[in-house]
């Protein structure tokens, strides 16, 4: 079977998308948003919880530091300093939408697949072993103290 034409293709589209009713109800107004983003960026945020962050992204790029020196060969690149930084944003936002105004380890473990998978690149030795970077995550976790 091949591909369709892009008549074809186009028609697909446009069968998968038509007729769906949805409604669309408005919930925040954007100076909402801007408040929240406000709080989000003052929740407290303790310094173990930081070294955490900073310690789970450093170990994607050095895991034997985690005792983890069986994943070197299948990383090409671990998270940069922008995955700790976007790391502890999207815990901040994590805590606050469960109603805290504090960041606990659990925000963090909880969003380090979501952040970091993108952020990891692999090794074609990784894939031939169909390690994928959520299981390197998953490993480095499991290697780090939760503080």
């Amino acid at each position: 079977v091949g591909y369709p034409t892009r008549d074809e293709e186009k028609e697909v589209l446009l069968r998968m998308s038509a007729g769906r009713d949805i409604t669309v109800e408005r919930i925040l107004d954007p100076a909402e948003i801007l408040v929240a983003r406000a709080r989000i960026a003052e929740l407290y945020m303790d310094q173990k919880v930081v070294d955490y962050i900073v310690d789970l992204v450093r170990a994607t790029r050095d895991p034997a530091s985690v005792g983890l020196g069986e994943l070197k060969p299948l990383i090409a690149f671990g998270g940069s300093p922008r995955a700790s930084i976007a790391l502890a944003q999207a815990a901040r936002a994590h805590a606050y939408l469960r109603g805290r105004a504090y960041v606990v380890p659990e925000d963090v473990r909880a969003l380090a697949p979501d952040v970091l998978r993108h952020r990891i690149v692999l090794t074609f030795e990784a894939e031939a072993e169909d390690v994928t970077t959520d299981d390197v995550v998953t490993r480095v976790l499991g290697a780090l103290r939760v503080p």
